[in-house]
């Protein structure tokens, strides 16, 4: 069975992010071995002031067990226009050139604002396509997310809900069509 790693892409504690994350968890482990990461779990402490060229053993650690995956589906918050800056320190960890290339990878969107962080998605998919990720086309913005999410029922929109549905199904079959080409 093919595993798909889940990032709650914020650092913040009892982020939309984290619940979205659990939830899509629950619906990915019909199709894939799903396994939530959060950026509330990463070392960041350990990098402040820049360790670049010197990767601390506690990033190594979270790299590797984030990475230990056929692919990833990040959920996204917008704050401020743009995505949480400890994605970014996330990214710039990883074992560059080749820790994303080829990596399929799925993503959602959530903002309090009407665009369903649209900016932030849009955004973080250039450093992907820098990073040679292979994007699953089929996204998910969640608009108005504290008034639209339900940690329990998912979204309030039926149509919304297929739309997420349809992209937790039809990814990891992506993932697998991926896997099977590149082995």
């Amino acid at each position: 069975m093919i595993k798909i790693n889940i990032l709650s892409s914020t650092d913040r504690p009892g982020s939309m992010a984290l619940n979205i994350s659990g939830y899509v968890a629950e619906i990915l482990n019909e199709y894939a071995e799903a396994e939530i990461f959060t950026l509330e779990d990463y070392p960041l402490s350990d990098v402040a002031g820049g360790k670049y060229g010197n990767t601390p053993d506690s990033v190594m650690e979270y790299n590797s067990r984030f990475l230990d995956a056929d692919g990833f589906l990040f959920v996204i918050p917008e704050y401020n226009g743009s995505f949480p800056g400890v994605l970014k320190v996330l990214v710039d960890y990883l074992p560059f050139p080749y820790a994303l290339e080829r990596k399929p990878v799925s993503l959602i969107g959530e903002s309090s604002g009407a665009f369903g962080g649209v900016r932030a998605v849009e955004q973080f998919e250039q450093i992907l396509k820098y990073r040679k990720a292979y994007i699953f086309p089929e996204r998910m913005f969640i608009q108005r997310v504290d008034k639209t999410f339900d940690p329990y029922h998912g979204l309030s929109s039926e149509v919304l809900q297929k739309l997420l549905d349809k992209q937790l199904r039809e990814f990891p079959v992506f993932v697998e069509s991926l896997t099977k080409q590149f082995v």
